[in-house]
């Protein structure tokens, strides 16, 4: 008999899994991040005739304006991604869909480190953000669909760690090519390495199986029930009865769900009030999380130090310092998720965060332009206890939170809908920060304020905690029917349970002895049953 403690179950075959799909998180993160370290080289600007000289007035507020538009395009190919691959991954597969990405991330990253001029340098911002989104929307859905219930939170979490890493490569790859003087590589060679991260997931990526959910929502039940005994065996449960309890409770759900909300588009989605509010609640947090003033900082982290003050080889270090520390706390964020809650966490993560942008608004509208040591010092470090309370409680939440919320039939187009809110939330900050800091300087972090102050009450109101449950129950939260429980039974419930799935098998014997006879399949009837 299976128990609560067996929800706990990892295996070498999901861990395999997950390093696998995580090298599409590190796409993701290298895709991103590397454009802000490109910002910080020299030749760079030389090369596309722009200029981070403040003093060459028209010429700066171009190069100001190309920034913008690099970064924004990125965003803009972001959302446009994410619309499409909540479509593609149902229709085709979760893994054939992580292939297209890659594939289309080599193309956008040989274009960028072919460039010619910054307009060919654009474009291939706006296909690698659309590879990214792919990413950043398929990886959360994927490992949420293989991670045991009680570990769920940390498997998916390493997504968020794992961005950050790809965030990490970036800083320091650019750091070396920094002083390898005044040549194009300087620039060229890490962005040229966009390609190499795609390449290397290829290679990776066929070893791994489809996700089981998908494979029962397209009908390949038996693939499902291989992948699915394969992920949890032990040798202290030979019969399978956890992975069999298991399996029961995704047909059943999946069929259940199929049946009534089958067909369901995204707009649909929004007419069911059960859906509409995990709509909502997605929304939510992946707005907050841009509109509080992250994303912004990560790409425009060396322009804020360089101007601080420091010189473009100190800033493009410290920047990577920075960066560094925020993929030990994501990967920190990601160790207690499970046991403190994702709700929780994004309270604290959001709440804490706010009040630290308020310290750096008084201490950057103080020492911004000054020659004040300590006061400039305090400044950078603000900077870093802001990615601490962000990427300790809240970076790798977020994806956590919004994959797992949306029943499987749906999971993909609300996971799609979540990373185009996100992408959608970037692109007015990141088309206007530049220009705009430019000319309101410290002012600019007053929204970040207020759309904290804002936010937390409304998490708090709108999103249920979902720690601890299986994907299916999960349904229950949001107002929808559990057809099979498996957490927080009573041992009758449980004996009912294990009665049920046993029938369930043998009725699937049946069924391969009866078309071993005469050559057809026989259908049954397959119980479902609440317990």
């Amino acid at each position: 008999m299976a128990t609560e403690a067996s929800h706990s179950r990892f295996s070498w075959d999901n861990a395999a899994i997950v390093l696998s799909l995580c090298l599409g998180s590190v796409c993701y993160g290298y895709n991103f991040s590397i454009a802000t370290f490109t910002f910080g080289q020299p030749t760079f600007y030389a090369y596309m005739n722009l200029t981070s000289d403040a003093t060459q007035k028209s010429l700066y507020a171009h190069s100001n304006n190309m920034i913008d538009t690099v970064l924004g395009l990125f965003s803009a190919g972001a959302f446009l991604g994410a619309l499409f691959v909540a479509w593609f991954c149902d229709a085709y597969g979760r893994k054939k869909s992580i292939i297209l990405a890659a594939v289309i991330n080599i193309v956008g990253g040989a274009i960028q480190a072919g460039s010619v001029n910054i307009g060919m340098f654009i474009a291939g911002r706006f296909i690698t953000g659309f590879a990214a989104a792919m990413f950043v929307t398929l990886v959360p859905i994927y490992i949420t669909e293989v991670a045991p219930p009680a570990v769920r939170g940390f498997l998916v979490g390493q997504h968020g760690a794992s961005f950050l890493f790809g965030y990490t490569l970036a800083s320091w790859i650019s750091v070396g090519s920094f002083f390898k003087g005044d040549s194009t590589f300087q620039w060229r060679f890490p962005v040229a390495m966009q390609v190499f991260w795609p390449a290397l997931l290829l290679a990776f990526v066929r070893g791994i199986p489809e996700s089981p959910r998908w494979l029962i929502s397209h009908g390949e039940t038996d693939r499902a029930w291989d992948v699915i005994s394969r992920l949890h065996y032990s040798s202290t449960d030979p019969a399978q009865f956890f992975a069999r309890e298991e399996f029961f409770q995704m047909t059943s759900q999946i069929s259940a769900d199929k049946e009534t909300y089958g067909g369901m588009s995204l707009l649909d989605m929004f007419r069911k009030p059960s859906f509409a509010k995990r709509m909502m609640a997605s929304a939510l947090v992946m707005a907050t999380s841009q509109l509080t003033g992250n994303l912004v900082i990560y790409s425009n982290i060396a322009i804020l130090y360089k101007g601080l003050g420091l010189s473009s080889s100190v800033s493009l270090i410290v920047s990577a310092a920075y960066i560094t520390w925020a993929f030990v706390c994501n990967f920190i964020n990601s160790t207690f998720l499970d046991r403190l809650g994702r709700v929780r966490s994004m309270l604290i993560g959001f709440s804490g965060g706010a009040a630290v942008i308020a310290i750096e608004t008084a201490l950057v509208a103080s020492y911004a332009g000054t020659n004040n040591k300590p006061g400039l010092s305090a400044t950078v470090a603000m900077l870093f206890a802001y990615i601490t309370t962000y990427g300790g409680f809240c970076d790798t939440t977020i994806y956590v939170y919004c994959a797992e919320i949306f029943p499987t039939h749906l999971r993909a187009k609300g996971m799609g809908w979540s990373v185009a809110v996100f992408m959608l939330a970037t692109i007015p900050y990141l088309e206007s920060f530049t220009l705009g800091y430019s000319v309101i300087g410290w002012r600019y972090y007053l929204i970040f304020i207020g759309m904290a102050v804002l936010a937390v009450p409304a998490i708090y109101l709108i999103c249920p905690e979902t720690k601890g449950l299986s994907l299916e129950e999960i349904n229950g939260l949001f107002g929808d029917e559990v057809v099979v429980k498996l957490t927080g039974i009573s041992e009758e419930e449980r004996v009912k349970l294990e009665k049920a799935v046993e029938g369930d098998r043998l009725a699937k014997q049946d069924e391969a002895t009866n078309f071993g006879k005469d050559g057809s399949m026989k259908s049954s009837s397959h119980g479902i049953v609440s317990v």
